[in-house]
């Protein structure tokens, strides 16, 4: 049956008569109920009746792409255009691939195509893409074979594999040096990135919220924690709660959720221009340039809203009474410490955004090209799981070479509201340290910080998921 379907679906020379019979016969046999129209739930059994492959989502996505009247179904005219457009789509990105000009795509070109958009994978994983379209076993992909492949599979075209293989806005862990999140030139001008950056943004609130009791722990025992006055995780969450009640776990809470937003749009928009800037040949940007891009566009995003860390840091350590809000804590720390106050602990943050960012992408990296090489046997599509474990474990991994400036930083910009404290530089604040508590009192404060990471990844997840959703943003 799926030989018969393949010679009348995908044939390379068609009128513009045949090809709406062509439609016209297959919306037939689609529409089991002869109701007029074709829903997900006989897509999706239509096109499994006839041994058409579809992903995972694919029959909802193309339902919902097509449907312009929003009654759950697509009646021919629907159906037919949806075909037309999606076919001009994908012969586009086809001639893209294509880059000889020969009418086929061999593995070579999936491989050159791939590192001309940052994504760099070996010989064995373009091998194993282009074998997931191959259908005579040629390896080579002729535009029959690929129009075959994705027509109804619009969640697993090779634009979207190089979109599932970026970094995702769906990870936020507390802390943002992480490469910007890219999109497809698609993404950009619909305006979908927009709505993409906001379902992220909700869901890092949602999930700082949730995680925040654990990172008021972190910055406590960062500043408070030493050999002479060990602070267990027990024992510190039982001080907070004698000095301020439950709703002390949650100080600096607000400012670390409001300078998302902010952070988010300066970080894309600069990583955009640097990108531009960087990219050795125009619309190509290899690995290193990426992340040079990243990390310059991340330093800029600290630069602009770093006060606000410093406001976080002190309203995280705040006791009762001392300030009544954020703005009561910028004044008093304007009146007593002057504008420099703002930017204390400013050069470790800076120095701690190559390592953290520098290690994220090189261990993302070397995990998926790992993932690639040994478990992709017929898609390159890694499913949530393998996404969601490759983006916890780089960015723990980033979290884990950063962590000593991240702690030098908190220290310098808490310095004056500990009492008895010195005022020291960097450079004599390190060395304290070591003198005094050794190389693991640099790490002070790592148990909770390592202890939020999977709740925050999970919650971030469902939320960006579910804001997705509301948005319209088709899965």
């Amino acid at each position: 049956m799926y030989q018969a379907v393949r010679k009348f679906v995908f044939t390379d020379c068609r009128c513009a008569d045949d090809a709406s019979k062509t439609y016209e016969e297959l919306f037939a046999k689609l529409d089991t109920n002869k109701d007029g129209k074709v829903d997900v739930s006989e897509l999706k059994a239509g096109l499994a009746a006839m041994g058409i492959k579809s992903g995972k989502g694919a029959a909802q996505k193309i339902v919902s792409s097509g449907d312009k009247d929003q009654d759950d179904g697509l009646d021919f005219n629907e159906f037919s255009k949806y075909l037309k457009e999606h076919e001009k789509k994908l012969r586009l990105t086809f001639k893209s691939l294509d880059k000889n000009n020969d009418g086929r795509i061999d593995y070579a070109e999936v491989k050159q195509s791939l590192a001309d958009l940052g994504v760099n994978i070996s010989k064995e994983a373009a091998e194993k893409i282009l074998r997931s379209i191959d259908a005579d076993g040629t390896m080579t992909v002729d535009w029959n074979e690929w129009k075959e492949h994705f027509l109804f599979n619009p969640a697993t075209n090779l634009q979207e594999i190089i979109h599932y293989w970026k970094h995702s806005t769906v990870l936020d862990i507390g802390d943002s040096l992480t490469i910007p999140d890219e999109f497809t030139e698609e993404e950009k001008t619909t305006g979908v990135w927009w709505k993409q950056l906001t379902a992220g943004a909700m869901a890092g609130a949602v999930s700082r919220t949730g995680t925040a009791p654990l990172d008021r722990m972190k910055v406590f025992m960062q500043v408070h924690s030493s050999k002479s006055n060990k602070i267990s995780l027990v024992g510190g969450f039982k001080q907070m709660l004698k000095e301020g009640g439950p709703t002390s776990l949650w100080r600096g809470n607000g400012i670390n959720v409001l300078k998302i937003a902010p952070e988010t749009a300066i970080k894309f928009m600069a990583y955009e221009q640097y990108k531009k800037l960087l990219a050795s040949d125009a619309g190509k940007i290899e690995i290193h340039e990426r992340f040079m891009a990243g990390s310059l566009a991340g330093a800029t995003a600290q630069t602009a809203i770093y006060p606000m860390e410093v406001l976080k840091t002190r309203l995280t350590l705040r006791k009762t009474g001392q300030y009544s809000g954020m703005y009561d804590c910028a004044k008093k720390i304007l009146k007593r410490e002057g504008v420099k106050a703002f930017y204390k602990g400013y050069i470790p943050n800076m120095l701690g955004i190559i390592p953290y960012a520098g290690i994220d992408l090189t261990v993302y990296e070397s995990l998926k090209n790992f993932w690639l090489s040994h478990y992709a046997k017929d898609t390159a599509n890694p499913g949530i799981f393998v996404l969601l474990g490759c983006g916890t474990i780089s960015s723990t991994c980033g979290q884990l070479a950063s962590y000593p400036l991240a702690l030098v930083r908190t220290r310098m910009q808490a310095q004056a509201s500990v009492e008895g404290s010195e005022q020291l530089p960097m450079g004599r604040l390190v060395k304290k340290i070591l003198e005094k508590e050794g190389f693991f009192g640099l790490y002070r404060g790592i148990l909770p910080n390592f202890m939020k990471v999977i709740p925050a990844v999970s919650i971030s997840y469902v939320v960006y998921e579910y804001m997705r959703s509301g948005l319209g943003i088709q899965k």
